[in-house]
């Protein structure tokens, strides 16, 4: 490797150190500021089971440290879940001078637009399906049976759903990529409706611990939000003209390319 080439690599790697320690930073000063209230975050995630245990039901820690160390490692996520906005930001900074324009504004709304709809999903598993599951869930105990939840078991399975529901509402964005890349279009996308339907519901199966109400609570918003993805595809196109300038560019001035990499 030349000189020549070896100098802007170092600084793309130099780059991309700095944005993943500010990024790591911003995680931690956003742990700190939270860590005081970590039993109180933890008391919040715990309200949909709370609400719904039986009279004398109650959450329990059979390891000695859980009762520190659980709050704590919620606290760890929450912080990483809310500094989402700034790590894509520097992600973002990072990538975007090796785009074009019109890359540009088709990249911005969808890294933005895929935080907010992970919120999103993350919020509808707490407000939606956690009270309808973990109703379902007390009333079905067998008689004799005394419901207490370990805390740190509970705290897996809500950061599963968190995480499954918060993937699952991507649909829209990799709907949207697929139409716009050319790998797919909006018709013929509708036309596997009946596969995508099957397919939901395989994904909802395997993204949800094994009970039918978080299947078909995460499968079902996963279908709307398809064909609301194919609903926003048919006005989200790619312009051929910028598309054709591009791959022009990259043919006739790859140095050009490369710089900007």
């Amino acid at each position: 490797m030349s000189i020549t080439h070896s100098q802007p690599l170092i600084g793309h790697l130099l780059e991309l150190r700095d944005r993943l320690l500010r990024s790591v930073a911003a995680i931690l000063v956003a742990f700190l500021a939270l860590v005081y209230f970590a039993n109180d975050i933890y008391s919040f995630v715990a309200q949909p089971l709370l609400a719904v245990l039986p009279e004398g039901g109650a959450m329990i820690a059979t390891d000695v440290a859980a009762p520190f160390f659980t709050p704590i490692k919620l606290t760890i996520v929450t912080a990483v879940f809310a500094t989402v906005p700034y790590w894509l930001s520097q992600v973002w900074a990072f990538i975007a001078p090796g785009l074009y324009k019109n890359e540009r504004r088709m990249l911005i709304p969808l890294i933005f637009g895929s935080a907010a709809l992970f919120y999103l999903g993350a919020a509808f598993a707490y407000y939606v399906v956690f009270p309808l599951a973990f109703a379902f869930f007390a009333t079905v105990a067998p008689e004799g049976v005394s419901i207490a939840t370990d805390i740190s078991s509970y705290l897996s399975f809500v950061l599963k759903l968190f995480f499954a529901f918060g993937l699952a509402f991507q649909i829209p964005v990799a709907t949207l990529l697929m139409c716009w890349s050319g790998m797919s279009s909006p018709q013929s996308l509708a036309n596997k409706r009946s596969h995508v339907i099957v397919g939901v519901f395989v994904v909802g199966m395997l993204l949800t611990p094994p009970d039918v109400i978080s299947q078909t609570l995460l499968a079902l918003p996963m279908w709307l939000l398809f064909e609301a993805g194919l609903v926003m595809a048919r006005f989200y196109k790619p312009n051929k003209a910028d598309i054709q300038n591009n791959e022009n560019l990259r043919e006739n001035h790859p140095s050009l390319y490369e710089t900007n990499h």
